[in-house]
């Protein structure tokens, strides 16, 4: 089979997967359709917003499908009448049994680590905020079980000891994408030997999990060890961003949400933790449960992200303290 007759169906919406589509594009494989999120309203003026994936396909004027619903009949017997042999999915929803077992060679997924280590939906944010040093990416046949599927092949990196997510994120998306080409080039050559997950399970490993990422997820809770915040820092960093509330006699009672986006560890010995220390030097340093942290990038609620020195000098903080 040559990669003109294989016939794909696409389907993704972040930035994540567009860059795979794109590379799949370039790399000559036979695109037939994109499926992605519907547009979003935006802005004030409530302007629909196009998901990465649909501005990739438009551009390489592919047909794209936006269901609200992956069950609605009208979208499967569209993607019927497709005919694909294949379907590729990278950072999409949950598929339903009706489209995922459609196409006749299968469908596979393209997953943010190496599994079956960090199932669901926040797998690089979960591994730096747990401190790992290394992370990946699995591409895997779908099945019933969220991300339970037979692996078909792997690729890892190593996590800099202060790397933040938004890095990994991008040498990932990197790295996906050639996993993804080479995951194309092997099924057209009929060189795929998929392994079991539970093969992997031996020893005692068992399969981790990857939670979705809410607001609470996010908040930070100073009497954890200054590492573990400090992880926790830089995993939700540049978004969503880990945060604490700031109370100060300057600020409005119930304290104002303070973002933080980088942080320093230190040998500062800890009083109590959540107590805020500020030095003539324009320096912030907060106690954790056994040592403070220098932090040194901030955003205060209805304000711009911003050097903590600059924002020290602006806020004219009296007597600070988080919670």
């Amino acid at each position: 089979m040559k990669k003109e007759d294989l016939k794909i169906v696409f389907l993704g919406t972040p930035e994540f997967a567009a860059y795979s589509l794109e590379k799949i594009i370039d790399s000559g494989f036979n695109v037939a359709a994109v499926v992605t999120m519907p547009d979003k309203q935006a802005g004030r003026g409530h302007h629909l917003l196009q998901s990465a994936v649909k501005q990739v396909a438009l551009a390489h004027d592919l047909p794209v499908l936006q269901p609200v619903s992956l069950k609605d009949e009208t979208f499967v017997d569209a993607l019927r009448e497709i005919g694909a042999d294949l379907f590729v999915v990278i950072a999409f929803r949950m598929l339903p049994e009706v489209v995922w077992t459609m196409p006749p060679l299968g469908t596979f997924n393209l997953h943010a680590s190496l599994l079956p280590a960090y199932r669901g939906a926040a797998p690089i944010n979960r591994a730096v905020m747990n401190g790992d040093t290394q992370t990946g990416v699995t591409t895997f046949f779908l099945k019933h079980e969220i991300d339970t599927g037979d692996i078909i092949a792997q690729e890892a990196i190593d996590i800099a000891p202060d790397e933040n997510v938004g890095s990994v994120h991008d040498r990932l998306m990197m790295l996906g994408a050639d996993l993804t080409i080479k995951t194309l080039n092997d099924i057209i050559a009929g060189t795929l030997s998929p392994i079991p997950q539970e093969s992997l399970l031996t020893d005692g490993r068992q399969p981790t999990q990857a939670p979705k990422i809410f607001k609470e997820t996010c908040m930070i809770d100073w009497t954890l060890p200054a590492a573990r915040i400090y992880d926790h820092i830089r995993g939700l960093s540049p978004y969503p961003a880990a945060w604490t509330t700031l109370h100060d006699d300057t600020l409005p009672a119930e304290g104002l949400q303070l973002k933080i986006f980088e942080a320093e560890k230190t040998n500062r010995s800890s009083a109590a933790p959540g107590s805020v220390n500020l030095t003539t030097r324009g320096e912030m340093f907060i106690d954790c449960g056994d040592s403070a942290l220098k932090i040194t990038q901030v955003q205060l609620q209805g304000r711009k992200r911003m050097k903590t020195d600059d924002f020290l000098r602006g806020a004219k903080l009296s007597n600070p303290k988080v919670s």
